[in-house]
């Protein structure tokens, strides 16, 4: 494990004059550590000092595979009927410290853990926040991330194409799911990224909806949007396919919805913002008529976590530069007719952007 990202904050955190950062955000403690995993109700944490070597707040059952990392410095641990944060406490004031000044993540920690805390330093100030400058840490991307983030893309299209083998008329959105999502653990795959989304004919005019019950049924088209996480690292892709022979209306949107796509995949490069890199595709959507059914941003920034910095939108003059990777992802919906979104994530280059995924984006028949 490389820890040049944990050194950069513990030189940071002595640039703000602070005595102590705690990061509470799992995302964070993977990033810095090399240690992944979601503690869900029990507590995890790293702690860094400017001058002091760090540790990792864990619960018992984990201490061993932090240290299987190769984690070099303490990890602590806790058992459920435990004061964790009595602990956390104690093993600070053990470093000779009584620290007045702390940068948390104010996103992640809630309100409840933050008082935990605070009551064992009554006179502390917490005013500094550690997750904007996270975000940007986390936004441009090492080479070595780059790689893994093309495997989990091509796991991705692995999971696209089984999906798309699987739709069968009268077979449901959940089955088509199911399906793909057992061919890629059978691959290898370690989990989806995030709920995989199949939406068949107007149930895609639904952009955030769920995976359902509802029958595949002919000459209609079918949203798929997933992802897969390899090392901790994830990927994000979405196509629109045909079942049967879809109407005049259908293939319209497609077709303008493939072209805002593969304009704005072209037009990413250093030196673009991410409002005008919005505005790409936006512009030849709203030209076909169908501006009002854009009703998203562009795209998002990805890495650990599904939804990272940059995000790609009108009103964010960020220029883009190498080694920032984010979706591109536009998509029409219009109720009760028709949804069709199309999506690779991608790294941008020193001249332009390279896709993770690579499955067709043309429109696919299947009968």
């Amino acid at each position: 494990m490389d820890y040049t990202h944990l050194n950069q904050v513990r030189e940071w955190v002595g640039q703000q004059q602070a005595d102590i950062a705690y990061f509470s955000n799992f995302e964070s403690v993977h990033y810095l550590t090399g240690f992944g995993s979601d503690p869900l109700e029990r507590v995890l944490a790293l702690v860094v000092f400017p001058n002091k070597d760090p540790f990792i707040f864990a619960p018992a059952l984990e201490v061993e595979v932090v240290k299987a990392t190769g984690w070099p410095y303490d990890v602590y641990g806790y058992q459920d009927h435990e004061d964790a944060f009595k602990m956390i406490a104690e093993n600070i004031k053990k470093r000779d410290t009584n620290p007045a000044s702390w940068i948390i993540e104010k996103e992640s920690l809630t309100v409840d853990r933050f008082e935990a805390i605070h009551q064992y330093f009554p006179a502390a100030k917490f005013d500094a926040d550690a997750t904007e400058y996270m975000a940007k840490m986390r936004m441009v991307k090492t080479p070595a991330e780059i790689a893994l983030l093309h495997q989990a893309g091509r796991d991705a299209d692995f999971a696209m194409e089984t999906g798309w083998k699987a739709l069968a008329e009268g077979k449901s959105e959940l089955q088509v799911a199911a399906e793909l999502e057992y061919a890629s653990k059978i691959r290898g795959v370690v989990g989806m990224s995030f709920d995989t989304l199949i939406q068949a004919g107007a149930h895609a005019a639904d952009p955030h909806g769920a995976t359902s019950d509802i029958k595949i049924a002919r000459d209609e088209l079918i949203l798929f949007d997933l992802g897969t996480i390899y090392q901790g690292y994830i990927s994000d892709t979405s196509r629109t396919v045909a079942f049967g022979k879809p109407s005049e209306k259908q293939l319209e949107v497609h077709k303008v919805v493939l072209e805002a796509e593969l304009a704005a995949q072209a037009a990413a490069k250093p030196g673009i913002t991410a409002a005008q890199l919005d505005k790409v595709a936006r512009d030849i959507i709203t030209k076909a008529g169908y501006g009002e059914y854009f009703i998203h941003r562009l795209g998002h920034g990805m890495g650990m976590g599904e939804h990272e910095y940059p995000s790609i939108m009108e009103g964010n003059d960020l220029e883009i530069v190498p080694g920032m990777t984010f979706s591109i992802e536009p998509g029409i919906y219009i109720p009760g007719v028709v949804g069709v979104r199309i999506e690779d994530s991608v790294a941008i280059t020193e001249t332009g952007a390279e896709s993770f995924t690579h499955t067709p984006k043309e429109l696919q028949y299947f009968d």
